[in-house]
């Protein structure tokens, strides 16, 4: 078996599926879309297509909705890393020392709204959201509220999608956590026992540690998630009003298929690109072990 893995054309067999799909999936189509960025390609006619250099990445620097799509999709990630993490983190540390059936109970209804539909979860919050007949509205009124309140506006519209987010992929941030808990060695607690550790010490000291690679895989899962977010203000506000709620995908989205201008989109893309690789790094810089 040693020979057969030393043999040069055994260890190419074994790689070439994962970069044959690596290159025919993700390098070719960013190479592609980079090709275009420097065109003038509308999507409908490619004969008439001309070379413009960087006029597109000119164009987006000084794109004030572009910046702003950023800008929400960072404060998407904030949330989610902030927010979202260190929550389903303490939830799942906590089912761990619950046990028993409370403990399968829980776990399933906290990762129930993953495995619904996203449409149906938008359609869902936006009866919570009316302005009308909200479940919100009503509870405003229940504590004493008169006036009128609408959580869709343009003053309040990204904070009903910052919200919608967290709480939909919450459950499988917790379900990833929970994992990584029960694979944490007993015996590291048993010995904290005896020393004498609080529950506090030993999740500072023992649980958060085992954690890492898990927490680092999380971390860069938030930002990649934030980054690419499109379902759920696609179909809860559609990028508005005016443009308040537009990400990045849901802006690539716009400018390459609506209004046609699929160069633009091709630059937002690899604009993605740029940003998911730079997060990434900085995670994962973060997370290296020191000397």
């Amino acid at each position: 078996m040693s020979k057969a893995y030393s043999n040069k054309w055994v260890i190419l067999s074994l790689i070439f599926p994962g970069l044959f799909l690596f290159f025919t999936v993700i390098l070719a189509p960013i190479l592609i879309s980079f090709f275009f960025s420097l065109t003038d390609f509308t999507g409908a006619n490619q004969n008439s297509m001309k070379i413009v250099g960087m006029k597109n990445y000119i164009t987006l620097v000084k794109d004030p909705i572009f910046w702003r799509a950023l800008k929400n999709s960072i404060l998407l990630a904030l949330g989610f890393v902030v927010i979202q993490h260190p929550v389903a983190m303490l939830v799942a540390v906590t089912l761990d020392r619950i046990g028993g059936k409370v403990e399968s109970l829980l776990r399933g209804i906290y990762f129930i709204p993953n495995v619904i539909s996203v449409a149906i979860v938008v359609a869902l919050w936006k009866f919570v959201y009316n302005p009308n007949f909200g479940l919100l509205v009503r509870i405003m009124q229940f504590f004493g509220y008169q006036g009128e309140f609408n959580m869709l506006d343009v003053n309040h519209a990204l904070l009903a999608i910052l919200i919608l987010c967290i709480w939909h992929g919450f459950g499988w941030g917790m379900l990833i956590y929970y994992t990584g808990v029960k694979n944490v060695d007993p015996q590291l607690y048993e010995a904290s026992a005896l020393d004498g550790a609080s529950g506090l010490k030993e999740f500072f000291y023992i649980t958060l540690p085992q954690l890492k690679p898990i927490l680092l895989y999380n971390m860069v899962s938030a930002l990649v998630s934030a980054l690419k977010t499109m379902d759920v203000p696609f179909l809860l506000t559609g990028g508005g009003p005016l443009d308040r709620t537009q990400f990045l995908a849901t802006y690539l989205y716009k400018m390459g298929f609506t209004n046609l201008k699929f160069s633009y989109g091709c630059t937002i893309g690899i604009a993605f690109v740029i940003v998911c690789l730079t997060g990434s790094l900085m995670i994962n810089r973060a997370f290296q072990e020191k000397e």
